[in-house]
């Protein structure tokens, strides 16, 4: 599926290609290790070995995913002793859509990653529904930050069933969903 986004963060003049979705287990890894790391809110920075500890995940798939987040300047690097990991920016004000483009991770639905060559080098009949599937999740998870994620694992670890003011919820998505392309630049 190709779905193209004229994102309001900043992404390095990437090609179009780069903006087709596809979630695997890099994007799912990159949010884990990132709620983990606002969960500790914590006045020092956290090490990846902490983060693959808790979260069970490959320190040099850690370091890997963190090279990119800082390049995103999603998170900052502290070197030597008492070193490691803090984030860069406000949770309220960084999408989960934001974190899965960061790694370069796509989500894609379609069989054709977007070409329109899914049958006989010609779009499938289902095509159009794959894409606009892809606009459905990028608009859920561009509409979650990493602070409602936060919050929502806050209010379980001490039993609290959370209320939501929506009128709050929508001036945060105004904030953080990243604006998307005319769809003429889908092809």
């Amino acid at each position: 599926v190709l779905v193209m986004f004229n994102i309001s963060i900043q992404l390095n003049q990437k090609s179009k290609e780069e903006f087709i979705m596809r979630l695997t287990t890099k994007g799912r890894f990159a949010v884990t290790a990132l709620l983990d790391l606002a969960m500790q809110r914590s006045s020092h920075p956290v090490t990846l070995a902490e983060i693959s500890q808790r979260q069970q995940i490959s320190l040099s798939y850690l370091e890997q995913l963190f090279a990119k987040l800082r390049q995103r300047s999603l998170v900052e690097s502290v070197r030597g002793p008492g070193g490691g990991y803090c984030l860069a920016r406000d949770m309220a004000q960084v999408s989960i859509a934001e974190l899965i483009l960061a790694v370069d991770e796509p989500i894609d639905s379609t069989q054709c990653s977007g070409k329109e060559n899914c049958h006989n080098d010609k779009k499938c009949m289902t095509h159009d529904l794959w894409i606009k599937l892809n606009d459905l999740i990028f608009d859920h998870l561009g509409a979650i930050t990493l602070k409602q994620l936060v919050d929502e694992q806050k209010a379980r670890q001490h039993g609290v069933v959370q209320m939501l003011d929506m009128r709050k919820v929508m001036t945060e998505r105004e904030r953080v969903v990243p604006e998307r392309a005319p769809r003429a630049f889908l092809a």
